[in-house]
């Protein structure tokens, strides 16, 4: 069995949106009206990194296998064809969080344009001062 996403056009040229994540065989996939509107998603990849499958503690373990198209798609999630990697065309990102952070298109996560301060305090974004400020 494999994870499967659902993706819908957008106005965008190679944008799709998300609009569900399955487990099928892809025998099942086959036989659906629009086998083509759903596109095979990798639950051990994220970052553009294959990791090994987690038992309940982590962390995740990169495992040397190939990541496949990027990052596990979710829903409302982008499919965006114009990034090929490796022998798969078009890669899963994540909504952006923030009008300010940039898609890393190495990775394809959302980084802020300011690195997070690493002192060890707990943060969060402020969007309205790009910056990152200490949760009291």
């Amino acid at each position: 069995m494999s994870h499967f996403a659902e993706v819908q056009p957008t106005t965008q040229s190679n944008i799709f949106v998300v609009s569900q994540v399955i487990v099928a065989d892809q025998s099942f996939i086959d036989t659906l009206p629009n086998p083509s509107a759903w596109i095979e998603t990798s639950y051990n990849t994220y970052g553009n990194v294959h990791y090994a499958p987690s038992p309940p503690a982590l962390p995740m373990t990169p495992d040397g296998g190939v990541p496949v198209r990027a990052n596990y798609a979710g829903m409302g999630y982008t499919y965006d064809t114009n990034y090929t990697i490796g022998d798969f065309v078009g890669v899963f990102y994540a909504p952006q969080p923030y009008a300010s952070w940039i898609l890393n298109t190495s990775t394809f996560l959302w980084e802020a344009p300011v690195p997070m301060p690493t002192s060890g305090d707990p943060y969060k974004w402020d969007e309205a001062t790009k910056s990152w400020v200490i949760v009291t």
